[in-house]
């Protein structure tokens, strides 16, 4: 079973392996995310995301995990993802190979963002596609906005805290004044 969590990438060495239609559309999720990424393809079947931190043009090779604390295989070689899910496993490091659920301890959402608001639909490797659907209907009915009541409350919550006062409190009764119009 997964957990749902927002993870914070900024700045984390990531590595994408295999530079097709959806190795740079990984690429561009996580540079988005402000992870740093590299790349390692035996091709360039489409344009590298611009952003990218270094670009290595070969095939993957045992030891090429090092030092990263995530790793997307994006290749359609299975031979080779066997090798990087062996070598993900033995370091401990999060991996997602695409279109192969089963191999995957972590899975990309479908994201909408508002701000600091981030809603995440998961359907846990099964259908993309489903993911997404649920998304839209998700994004079709949140009002637009949402992302600054999130940073007046951050302000105020940070506030009380500069004062030394709890933050504990319910903050029910603050949202729906600051989203009754909305």
């Amino acid at each position: 079973m997964m957990l749902p969590l927002a993870l914070d990438l900024s700045g984390r060495n990531v590595l994408v392996i295999g530079m097709g239609r959806m190795g740079a559309h990984k690429a561009r999720q996580l540079l988005e995310a402000g992870a740093r990424v590299h790349v390692i393809s035996e091709a360039l079947l489409v344009d590298v995301p611009e952003g990218v931190a270094s670009l290595r043009v070969r095939t993957y090779e045992p030891g090429d995990l090092e030092g990263y604390f995530l790793v997307v295989s994006a290749t359609a070689n299975s031979a080779v993802n066997d090798q990087i899910v062996a070598e993900a496993h033995e370091r401990n490091i999060l991996l997602n190979v695409v279109d192969d659920p089963a191999r995957c301890n972590f899975y990309f959402t479908a994201v909408h963002r508002d701000g600091d608001v981030v809603i995440s639909v998961s359907s846990s490797g099964a259908s993309p596609s489903l993911a997404q659907w649920v998304r839209h209907r998700v994004q079709e009915v949140l009002p637009v906005g949402l992302g600054r009541v999130a940073q007046t409350l951050r302000e105020e919550r940070a506030a009380l805290h500069d004062q030394g006062k709890s933050t504990e409190r319910d903050w029910s009764q603050r949202v729906q004044e600051l989203t009754r119009d909305l």
